[in-house]
């Protein structure tokens, strides 16, 4: 007879699906989650505490390495940085937030096959630089923007960091995913170095870039077409 599956370790996957829909503090969430899941299983409550608390001492240093960035970079934001990138961006005439976020992307992908994923980021070049010089140089071009214009040229951002980051990455041989797929093909008995790995992920990358670029060539066509028309509206509502 088969042995029965507990199923009952699932509850975790309710649990962070609840806590997040009713938006609950998501460090209390988790810990929740990894409470109920671990009691689910059949761990004692004092194993279970003890990996909460060895986890911790491990990571205890985390805080620090993440606050501290951002706090320079709050710095920078307050004496200007953000106005700073949109006035230099605004004074070159060609430059277009379409052509800027290609630029962009193909330099985040250079950078992150190479294994400078640190170099981009949406918190440290995203937020205080890249979405600022969008807006700059489509301020330059049409005037002052809408926020819906803004809002959307910061999720284009965001978007061109993250397709970035992501299908560059996997071009390093380094990298996490590409040294978990090789080890479990050698478990399943499928030997394959990870250089292959690396160098198959080339063809995906550039496909992205191709992609994404020719979105990013659209936004502008896209963005002149919605201020125009917002400007219309704008007229109408007046007369």
């Amino acid at each position: 007879m088969p042995a029965e599956v507990n199923l009952w370790p699932l509850i975790g996957v309710l649990i962070i699906i609840a806590g997040f829909a009713l938006r609950f503090n998501p460090m209390l969430v988790v810990i929740v989650t990894a409470i109920g899941t671990a009691l689910a299983a059949g761990f004692p409550i004092d194993k279970v505490l003890a990996t909460i608390g060895a986890g911790f001492i491990k990571t205890r240093n985390l805080p620090l390495i993440i606050l501290l960035p951002l706090a320079v970079i709050g710095l920078l934001e307050r004496h200007g940085l953000r106005q700073h990138a949109q006035n230099w961006i605004s004074s070159i005439k060609s430059a277009t937030a379409g052509r800027l976020l290609i630029v962009y992307l193909g330099a985040r992908q250079l950078t992150a096959a190479i294994g400078l994923t640190s170099l981009g980021g949406h918190p440290q070049m995203v937020r205080p630089l890249l979405a600022p010089m969008a807006e700059g140089a489509t301020e330059s071009r049409y005037g002052k923007l809408s926020q819906k214009v803004r809002e959307k040229l910061r999720a284009m951002s965001a978007a061109t960091d993250n397709v970035g980051l992501f299908f560059g990455e996997d071009i390093f041989v380094a990298f996490g995913a590409i040294v978990l797929m090789t080890t479990f093909l050698k478990e399943a008995g499928i030997e394959v170095e990870p250089i292959h790995v690396a160098l198959w992920g080339i063809p995906t990358a550039i496909s992205a870039f191709v992609i994404h670029a020719f979105r990013l060539h659209r936004l502008d066509k896209t963005l002149a077409r919605e201020i125009a028309e917002e400007k219309k509206n704008a007229k109408g509502e007046q007369a």
